[in-house]
């Protein structure tokens, strides 16, 4: 029995191993391309021995003036993550309190629909407000897709809380809104993070709202990337230093607020 549980342990060892290691490689590749001459990376004796350099960096910085990229991306993402938030958490829990399920429905279609959809409309709409190149363009371009993914994640976490909590704060003198701030709002923490975390995600990494509405003054990291490719060659080592540039923020925030998405998440999928 041992020797079985022993083999089942080592099987199961391996398999994670494996797709641990399959998913993996990409960024591998990714973070060693990105310390690699053109000709390194080309060259497939020099893929893990090879003399590393750092002129990638220098140039994505220096060059191409990437500091400027990640300050668009960074005040795109955190406003329409912000505003995602401001109008989102409200909606859900009245949804979730009112049993609005035809307004939930409505929203879970919105979040369904393919953005690209609303892409020409949004241009058009833009381009008669003379707010193409802004910032405000892109944060509310982005929050098409943001809000109703926050509504949706929240919508269940509320419906996952006591609503004992709720009637002992009205009994105690508070009204609906007080409730909602005082009580709702601090124990919907681990939920609130999770869904603020992925909006950002998304936000960051969006590329095709960014491609058509940002210009010169508004570009982010998604599009300032798209650039390192073009028609008769594409410079592998500074587009893999500006993959791991966009990647790490991103990444610490995750490892961060790991225990939070896990607990947010699982609250979220349980009822009652």
């Amino acid at each position: 029995m041992k020797n079985k549980q022993r083999m089942t342990k080592v099987i199961l060892s391996s398999l994670t191993l494996a797709v641990v290691l399959a998913f993996s490689f990409p960024f591998i590749w990714m973070l060693l391309a990105s310390f690699k001459t053109q000709s390194q990376i080309m060259s497939t004796d020099q893929f893990f021995v090879f003399k590393p350099t750092g002129k990638n960096y220098e140039s994505v910085f220096q060059q191409y003036d990437f500091l400027k990229y990640i300050v668009n991306s960074f005040i795109v993402a955190l406003g329409s993550t912000l505003g995602s938030l401001l109008l989102g958490l409200p909606a859900a829990y009245a949804i979730a309190r009112y049993r609005l399920q035809g307004l939930g429905l409505i929203i879970l279609v919105a979040r369904i629909i393919p953005g690209i959809t609303f892409l020409i409309p949004w241009f058009i709409i833009f381009s008669k407000l003379g707010l193409v190149d802004s910032f405000t363009s892109l944060i509310l371009s982005h929050m098409l897709v943001g809000l109703p993914f926050i509504i949706w994640i929240m919508i269940s976490f509320f419906e996952g809380l006591p609503q004992e909590i709720e009637e002992a704060g009205l009994i105690d003198g508070c009204t609906h809104s007080q409730v909602f701030l005082r009580i709702v709002l601090p124990i919907s923490g681990p939920g609130i993070i999770t869904s603020s975390l992925l909006s950002f995600i998304f936000s960051w990494n969006n590329f095709m709202f960014s491609i058509i509405l940002a210009g010169d003054k508004t570009k982010t990291l998604p599009v300032a990337v798209f650039n390192f490719m073009s028609y008769s060659e594409i410079n592998w080592g500074a587009l893999m230093a500006a993959a791991c540039i966009i990647t790490l923020p991103v990444l610490v925030i995750a490892l961060l607020a790991q225990r939070y998405i896990v607990s947010g998440l699982a609250a979220g999928a349980v009822k009652g």
